[in-house]
């Protein structure tokens, strides 16, 4: 690791305050990055926390704050923590919206003519979701969207899309079935 010299600020040639030594963006990243991924490891796990440490050194390196940043070892020890944080509350969303896509794949379709089984069941889980609370549920796209968590707009969007899918799949298999819009 580089020695991280002092520098002094003077006023009539007593010194001040000691402060740690302005570094550069490398030098920085040089000095401070062993024990950043140390700390990023012990908040995220070891899988994850090199890409926590990427993009806390990209923000900082990036925000026009960080060449006037006096304390530079905690500037980047905060944007870490910030950034593992923003990453845990991703994967707690993404964790929460797998959850509920996954109760939607554990739906058992009623008896259905063979090819409309299998168009369903080749939707992604999302749209199939989609289809299934609203054509066996009868819910409208705002109950499904607050069942699903998710905007009415994607809601209506996923249906649309599955719709097309399901239209150009049963008539490509040449089934006298057709789609219907709610």
């Amino acid at each position: 690791m580089k020695q991280i010299m002092e520098r002094q600020e003077f006023e009539g040639g007593e010194p001040l305050v000691k402060r740690p030594a302005i570094l550069t963006s490398s030098d920085a990243y040089e000095a401070f990055a062993p024990e950043l991924l140390g700390f990023a490891t012990s908040m995220v796990g070891r899988v994850h926390a090199p890409d926590v440490l990427s993009a806390a050194m990209v923000r900082v390196l990036a925000s026009p704050k960080w060449p006037f940043v006096d304390n530079q070892r905690a500037y980047l020890y905060r944007a870490v923590f910030n950034e593992a944080c923003r990453w845990r509350r991703r994967m707690t969303l993404r964790i929460d919206r797998e959850s509920r896509a996954a109760k939607s794949e554990r739906f058992e379709l009623p008896d259905l003519d063979p090819d409309v089984r299998t168009a369903v069941t080749s939707l992604s889980a999302r749209q199939r979701g989609v289809i299934v609370l609203t054509y066996w549920d009868d819910l409208t796209p705002s109950q499904v969207a607050e069942h699903l968590g998710i905007g009415e707009g994607s809601v209506r969007r996923h249906l649309a899309r599955a719709r097309a899918h399901l239209r150009k799949t049963l008539a490509v298999e040449g089934s006298n079935l057709e789609v219907k819009d709610v």
